[in-house]
């Protein structure tokens, strides 16, 4: 017995139950082993926090990229100030506009377009500018930009075309051809006004979808470029609504209206 109680003894001596006596396994004392292994933890979570903080700044740098990308060569965004084109745009409705309109693909009668304001149908306004996350968030395409003046309009007339309001009926027609217009605001007429024009080569005549309250181009005949649009100025075909999420689709530009509407005299036909 007691040689069994001695045994025991050197047993504990050689594998200590002490956490302060050492570590038998790694041959360290426990509380370094135990003040390393802290450090190691607390370097862990360091790395692993900034390795995070590097991925996220790595996204949003991609995706700033990409946005600017969008905007500069696809897709911008805009406001509408205006009731002109009602009840197609209301008023405040947010809106992506195609760029590759008018080029590399084609401009087409009844498309709604964008297009600078190069001839002062606006009136002039003072522009403050943003502060500089404003300014930032326009310049990647995340915000409409307000530094030009811009306004938008549905396409009825296209170069080489005879635009004349209106037949017996009230409506306008094209080439001779006349087209309802499902699109007018409810209750307006077609136009009021009435013009006989031909769209010069390289312009458009444009009108707003709300004609009463649509200053466009019947408004601007007597200007110096006669009411017409040039086509250099379109930035781009409206596309899309993206809010407010309610009014959220895409704009349409009714192609079944001018699907009857011959080509203009003299038009030069693709074999």
């Amino acid at each position: 017995m007691e040689f069994s109680g001695i045994r025991g003894q050197h047993m504990a001596q050689d594998f200590p139950d002490d956490p302060q006596d050492g570590n038998a396994a790694s041959g360290e004392p426990r509380s370094h082993a135990a003040h390393a292994a802290g450090q190691n933890g607390k370097d862990g979570k360091n790395r692993g926090f900034g390795a995070w903080l590097r991925e996220v700044a790595t996204i949003i740098v991609i995706a700033l990229l990409l946005s600017f990308l969008i905007k500069t060569f696809l897709f911008r965004a805009f406001f509408i100030p205006s009731g002109s084109m009602e009840e197609t745009l209301e008023i405040d409705d947010r809106i992506f506009v195609n760029l590759l309109v008018p080029e590399p693909f084609d401009l087409e009668r009844g498309d709604v377009i964008v297009f600078k304001d190069t001839q002062a149908w606006l009136p002039p306004t003072e522009n403050g500018g943003g502060n500089f996350i404003q300014d930032a968030l326009t310049f990647v395409g995340l915000l409409p930009d307000e530094s030009e003046q811009h306004l938008v309009k549905r396409v009825i007339g296209m170069p080489g075309d005879h635009v004349v309001c209106c037949d017996a009926d009230g409506k306008i027609t094209i080439n001779g051809q006349a087209i309802d217009e499902p699109y007018l605001y409810p209750g307006a007429l077609p136009s009021e006004t009435p013009f006989d024009v031909v769209v010069p080569d390289g312009k458009v005549w444009v009108m707003g979808d709300h004609r009463n309250a649509s200053a466009d181009s019947r408004e601007h005949q007597n200007g110096p470029n006669g009411g017409f649009i040039d086509i250099s100025d379109i930035e781009g075909k409206a596309s899309v609504i993206a809010w407010p999420l309610s009014r959220a689709g895409f704009i349409g530009s009714y192609p079944e209206v001018f699907e009857n509407v011959p080509d203009p005299a003299g038009a030069t036909v693709a074999p």
